[in-house]
């Protein structure tokens, strides 16, 4: 019996085996959905696990410009989405949403913090202070707040109520600073309209009406 090549089962010459570009272009394609098909469910599967009674301590006590506020938290979940989510304490914005511009800052225990950076679940002993907790329960403004519209220290605003927080924490550590002395104090928030001599000065207005209260 004559000698033949056994055809190579892994690269078979039978036509109906070949496949057509179109047909692999259709295989990445039904691949690729059934796997984000799959990771959708899994990711589903995951926060729903988070999310059922008693699989975590969700509902907390958190202490926020002095009132204690029940609320129900996501073991994943960062400060800034609970206060501006959950408790509807929208003047901490979000930025960069990367420890970065300082947009988020607030107070914990007096010393400033990016909310972005930190879980809610973390804070829950501790005193934390939002822009909305600045002024007086009359409606006096906060020095540092008065400084601001006096010399009138900001342009588009967004990232206003960071560096009024950044500020307000520096000067319980430093209440009379230098103005290089303030610059380097805030300088963790960063101000997209880039008007920073402006800001400074309505810093440092702030800081000399705080010393006055």
């Amino acid at each position: 019996m004559a000698d033949h090549e056994m055809p190579d089962p892994g690269c078979s010459t039978n036509t109906s085996m070949k496949l057509s570009r179109r047909d692999i272009i259709k295989s990445v394609i039904a691949t690729g959905v059934v796997s984000s098909t799959s990771y959708l469910f899994r990711v589903s599967r995951v926060w729903a696990q988070a999310s059922a009674p008693g699989a975590v301590d969700r509902l907390i006590t958190l202490n926020v410009n002095g009132q204690q506020r029940r609320v129900d938290v996501m073991k994943q979940e960062t400060l800034v989405m609970t206060l501006r989510y959950k408790l509807g304490l929208t003047g901490t914005k979000i930025g960069c949403d990367q420890a970065e511009c300082g947009a988020c800052t607030v107070l914990i225990d007096d010393v400033p913090q990016y909310s972005c950076s930190v879980f809610t679940h973390t804070v829950r002993d501790k005193k934390i202070q939002t822009v909305e907790g600045l002024a007086k329960p009359d409606g006096t403004l906060h020095p540092v707040q008065q400084g601001i519209i006096d010399e009138q220290g900001f342009q588009c605003a967004f990232c206003m109520s960071g560096f009024m927080m950044a500020t307000v924490g520096f000067l319980k550590v430093n209440p009379n600073p230098t103005r290089e002395e303030l610059a380097h104090g805030i300088s963790g928030n960063i101000c997209r309209c880039q008007d920073y001599d402006k800001i400074l000065t309505a810093m440092m207005h702030g800081a000399e009406n705080l010393r006055k209260a």
